[in-house]
């Protein structure tokens, strides 16, 4: 056996506009079946994922939440791969006037969003963030 792994991204990957079509799920089958390992490896939170493909179970492993998150489909294991930068690094960022909202920087959310650094405004409404992790940005 040449190959011992495939690792793939979701969207324009493996999804086309958010879906696996039943070809791709049979191809993915066949390819576990012989005894190759699959890892998903994708930007999306974890739970949108869970959402958009109840099959994800078709995998051994998949990389999360653009490599903050480990996730085994079989037992539902996460396992968080970084911890919060250094509160120096992120004043640093804050302080930068290098910054701009043309791009926007993750760090790991704190457990109550009011001790978010003040003057920086998260990028995505809070419905739409993970536990783990916050986009913020702040303007030149």
């Amino acid at each position: 056996m040449r190959y011992l792994a495939l690792a793939t991204d979701y969207d324009g990957t493996l999804a086309s506009d958010g879906r696996v079509n039943e070809d791709t799920l049979e191809a993915l089958e066949r390819l576990s079946a012989s005894g190759r390992k699959l890892i998903l490896v994708t930007g999306r939170e974890l739970d949108d994922l869970l959402h958009v493909f109840p099959q994800i179970d078709r995998f051994d492993r998949v990389v999360a939440e653009n490599g903050a998150l480990l996730y085994q489909p079989a037992t539902r294991e996460e396992k968080r791969l970084g911890d919060r930068p250094a509160e120096a690094f992120i004043k640093m960022l804050r302080d930068s006037e290098a910054l701009t909202c043309q791009f926007a920087v993750l760090i790991p959310s704190p457990s109550d969003e009011s001790s978010l650094p003040p003057g920086i405004p998260t990028k995505l409404p809070s419905s739409k963030r993970s536990a783990t992790w916050d986009w913020i940005c702040k303007s030149s």
